[in-house]
């Protein structure tokens, strides 16, 4: 609407400018043209002359011309109504003064009508007024015809944009709609909700990101379950073992100190695998805590992993599994000595937990750039495929009969992979069933301790 009324007002301004200037010039000819009839004896009009002259040139004006003099007396009228009558108006009076008046009325007659003024000068002499009246209904008819047909073509447009942008609302807000939906479901529970929206827009990459959090929550989802399924069991059966092993004790009938003393051993057993879960279950908390702050200090590498292995050996000769550390060089980096040794330690257990009798780790330490680098080789069951991007993820287990067997709760990779990101540093695995793993730690040499 705007629009229009600007467009409209520039149009019937710019319209009515020309008609001035084309009226104006026509005024001024007629002006030059009436001097012409001065009689220069008496300087008056000679009016058979300007008659004569003004019927030869008058009908060129589409409107009324009216000669006046200096008494304001209509010398000449080309529609020869108001001859010889006396004509007062402030145009009129203007152009007596040697001013050029243009003026715009709406007469009931005529409807809209410009009146022109402009001055007849004979050697400097004001000796009368050349003054033409034109009707411009047609040229505002024509206008309001542009006025209506703008407005007809806007309307057009309007719907036509409404229709358009209601299609396209239909299709931006179609997508999110299920999109929401899918999310409520989410809320409610439904944690493998998926939602097929295609396109490269914002809208398909959000359905993307939504698809792979929904993924993701649900795999997370399963996991838990799992774990606390895994950890219900891993807890019952050390207390059931204590629970059996106190009703036997208490229903003993005899003295034997030997015999409390086995069960009290089997007791104490069981109770240092409740404490292993209790102190994985707790190390995550500790690992999770945003305020962790690390104690670096200056370590030989390889005097840490020697600790480790001295610490694990007497398992691994109960298997028979040989340990090598390879070594070219003594490697000293700034780390937290207690959190790396409990990663390593996390590492190289499983190596040897999940190795067959008579195998064989290696463990290997060099420099790669700026990295400190520590890969440990086993000769173990290796992982499958489709198990390797999960490996480090919380309470997964690759074979979770296996896993109980061993005594895994599923925390210890997670517990390495958060202490290794904490220090700046990596871990990765490659692996081949029935072939063996590595895992592969790489810690900055050159690591920000603040």
């Amino acid at each position: 609407m705007i629009i229009n009324v600007f467009v409209y007002e520039t149009i019937k301004k710019n319209y009515l400018d020309e008609k001035e200037m084309n009226y104006l010039t026509q005024a001024n000819i007629l002006s030059n043209r009436v001097r012409l009839s001065v009689d220069e004896s008496t300087i008056e009009f000679n009016q058979l002359y300007l008659n004569q002259m003004m019927d030869e040139i008058g009908h060129l004006v589409e409107g009324r011309i009216l000669i006046i003099d200096r008494n304001n007396n209509a010398i000449y009228d080309s529609f020869n109504d108001i001859r010889d009558t006396k004509i007062s108006s402030e145009e009129i009076s203007r152009a007596l003064k040697g001013e050029r008046v243009v003026s715009l009325y709406k007469l009931d007659r005529y409807g809209e009508t410009m009146y022109i003024s402009v001055p007849v000068i004979y050697y400097d002499r004001i000796l009368g007024v050349v003054f033409m009246s034109i009707s411009l209904q047609e040229a505002y008819n024509t206008i309001n015809s542009v006025k209506n047909l703008l407005f007809f073509i806007s309307l057009l447009t309007l719907l036509l944009i409404t229709g358009i942008s209601l299609v396209f609302a239909n299709l931006i807000s179609q997508p999110i709609k299920v999109l929401t939906e899918a999310m409520q479901r989410t809320a409610q529970g439904k944690l493998n909700e998926r939602v097929d929206i295609d396109g490269n827009d914002e809208i398909g990459q959000l359905s993307r990101a939504y698809n792979f959090m929904s993924t993701k929550l649900s795999h997370i989802e399963k996991q838990r379950k799992d774990f606390v399924a895994n950890v219900s069991h891993e807890l019952k059966t050390p207390l059931s073992s204590m629970k059996l092993l106190a009703e036997s004790l208490i229903m003993q009938p005899s003295n034997n100190i030997s015999i409390y003393h086995e069960f009290l051993e089997d007791i104490d057993s069981e109770i240092d695998r409740l404490n292993e879960i209790i102190e994985s279950l707790l190390s995550m908390v500790d690992l999770d805590e945003e305020k962790l702050n690390l104690n670096y200090k200056l370590t030989y590498v390889n005097y840490l992993i020697e600790k480790v292995v001295n610490n694990i050996r007497p398992l691994a000769e109960k298997k028979n599994i040989k340990i090598i550390i390879s070594q070219w060089e003594k490697i000293q980096i700034f780390i937290d000595q207690g959190k790396i040794y409990q990663a390593l330690m996390n590492i190289i257990y499983n190596a040897v937990k999940y190795t067959d009798d008579g195998g064989k780790i290696t463990i290997n330490i060099e420099k790669e750039g700026r990295y400190a680098v520590i890969k440990v080789t086993d000769t173990g069951y290796g992982i499958p495929k489709e198990s390797l991007p999960y490996i480090f993820d919380r309470f997964y287990r690759v074979d979770s009969a296996r896993s109980r067997k061993t005594g895994g709760t599923g925390l210890g990779l997670s517990i390495s992979h958060q202490i290794i990101s904490l220090h700046q540093g990596t871990i990765e695995v490659e692996s081949e069933v029935k072939k063996g793993s590595t895992f592969i730690v790489r810690l900055p040499m050159d690591v920000n301790k603040h």
